[in-house]
């Protein structure tokens, strides 16, 4: 299917729904399905953005504007995930748990206002990695219209791009929980210290980075083609130390450089 179709694909599945109740995080891909619903459906959707100590600070105001260029309604809630023992314990469903609050919630809004739909921006791509959060979406309903008109990232990105979005070059964002492996217990100290961590690495100028947690050691992901920036002066040193000042022990940079969810590994060694 040519792009093209796969854009008018969408737009008559979201014309057929009417309305809706989008979780919309202010990524590339809930941004671009908001916009388009919005161009759909008109202004009675509604967008809701869930507030997360599990992901970066500042992102809700970024998201905030954006959907207040739209016109649409916009609801901000609190997220809860981490007063449920299932999700800090993290184990490889800790997404499932994650979701299945969010989602959740959303559908207690659905149902408050009489709205049947509940969608969320997973995009075709996202099905051939491990994400178990999928499990919760399918219970609770939850349709995924860009991955069901077969959009990938890339499309979307580009599509963004084409309509002047300010978010359509923005570095994919992922739960701080993901640089936890599986079986460590999550905190909110442990996601504080990632946090700060990626802060300092972002202080020299890399778009996209992961700082992954292996007890003692920080382990750095950032794109190959930036490798030099983190290695040029004493950028190095300053990193290093900075991790370090954090409670690490050792700072490593590695060589694969990023890729989303490398944290699965370990599963796929299982299978």
């Amino acid at each position: 299917m040519q792009t093209d179709q796969k854009w008018d694909l969408l737009r008559s599945r979201l014309a057929e729904m009417k309305t809706a109740v989008i979780a919309y995080s202010g990524g590339v891909d809930s941004a671009v399905l908001l916009r388009t619903a919005a161009e759909v459906m008109g202004r009675e959707l509604i967008a809701v953005t869930a507030v997360s100590e599990t992901y970066p600070p500042g992102e809700l105001d970024h998201a905030a504007v954006f959907a207040g260029t739209l016109g649409i309604h916009h609801r901000i809630i609190p997220s809860t995930e981490l007063e449920h023992e299932e999700f800090t314990r993290n184990g490889p469903d800790r997404c499932y748990h994650c979701k299945k609050d969010l989602f959740g919630m959303l559908r207690r809004i659905a149902e408050g206002e009489g709205i049947p739909f509940i969608l969320d921006g997973t995009n075709a791509d996202d099905l051939h990695d491990y994400r178990p959060g999928r499990r919760a979406a399918e219970e609770l309903s939850v349709r995924s219209p860009l991955a069901e008109a077969g959009l990938t990232k890339d499309e979307i990105r580009r599509r963004a791009r084409t309509l002047k979005m300010p978010m359509w070059d923005k570095p994919s964002l992922a739960c701080l929980s993901s640089r936890i492996p599986y079986g460590t217990r999550i905190t909110r100290d442990l996601l504080r210290t990632i946090q700060e961590a990626e802060d300092i690495v972002r202080r020299a100028g890399v778009r996209q980075v992961r700082v992954r947690h292996h007890g003692d050691t920080a382990r750095i992901e950032v794109a190959a083609d930036e490798f030099g920036l983190l290695l040029s002066g004493g950028e190095a040193a300053r990193i290093v130390r900075e991790i370090k000042s954090l409670g690490y022990l050792y700072v490593c940079l590695d060589l694969e450089g990023y890729r989303s969810g490398s944290m699965n590994a370990a599963i796929a060694l299982k299978h």
